[in-house]
């Protein structure tokens, strides 16, 4: 597989402060589904703003198709085709479930294909367009994160972004966000994936990357990191 997304050596540090992440490195090839685990604290956020643009590293850099990309700001980072979900969805309660998804055409380079995009979205999401002049706001929690996932697909990812995939989410919604994450995989489109739920997260993924303390301290397909005997102590902080 070609690879699309090559992070190298990359520390990042808040308002010039102590580093929160450190000499991370992880790469993505097109088509893979990566998961990005670890507990609440410990740089997954980080490095996908990273990724996205919205932070630069003091250190490493950051490769997509070929082209060094951390230097960019992230609304030319999203032109290029890397869309960050973020975590919570960022959805806009006060619009419409129809102009939600349009907000995720904003970028000039794809408002020529919104109606083919919309269509697309439909029929992955049909109930969606059931409640398309329905206020974003009054959904349910997995309803607006399917909301906004679809809103990142409007955008013709090549490299989609979702962070906390299931947080604050029933386990019914969970459920149902993941399934349709699969069928998004099946579309061929690239996936790095942040959950806090190890072993889901896992149930999904061609490969996973272990965060702590903000590196990167396991990694391998996901019946490697389950036999490892560091998995347990590393996510749950245990000794085994």
């Amino acid at each position: 597989m070609k690879r699309l997304l090559e992070v190298d050596n990359i520390s990042v540090s808040y308002h010039r402060g102590s580093p929160v992440l450190h000499d991370v490195s992880l790469e993505i090839s097109e088509g893979e589904c990566v998961s990005l685990i670890g507990v609440n604290g410990a740089g997954k956020t980080t490095l996908l703003r990273t990724i996205s643009g919205a932070l630069h590293p003091s250190k490493g850099n950051i490769i997509f198709e070929g082209k060094r990309i951390d230097l960019l700001e992230p609304h030319d980072i999203a032109v290029l085709g890397i869309i960050h979900v973020p975590e919570g969805g960022g959805i806009f309660s006060k619009l419409t479930v129809k102009e939600n998804l349009l907000m995720g055409c904003y970028l000039k380079e794809r408002r020529k294909h919104v109606s083919q995009r919309l269509r697309e979205i439909y029929e992955l999401f049909p109930w969606l367009k059931e409640r398309e002049n329905q206020i974003a706001g009054s959904l349910s929690g997995g309803e607006r994160r399917m909301l906004s996932i679809a809103r990142g697909l409007m955008a013709g990812p090549k490299l989609l972004m979702i962070d906390e995939v299931s947080l604050g989410l029933s386990p019914i919604a969970i459920k149902e966000v993941y399934r349709k994450i699969r069928e998004i995989r099946k579309l061929g489109i690239t996936i790095l994936l942040v959950d806090e739920n190890a072993r889901r997260a896992l149930s999904i993924c061609d490969r996973a990357y272990v965060i702590e303390s903000g590196r990167i301290v396991l990694h391998g397909e996901p019946s490697e990191l389950l036999k490892n005997k560091d998995f347990e102590r590393v996510y749950f902080g245990i000794e085994v």
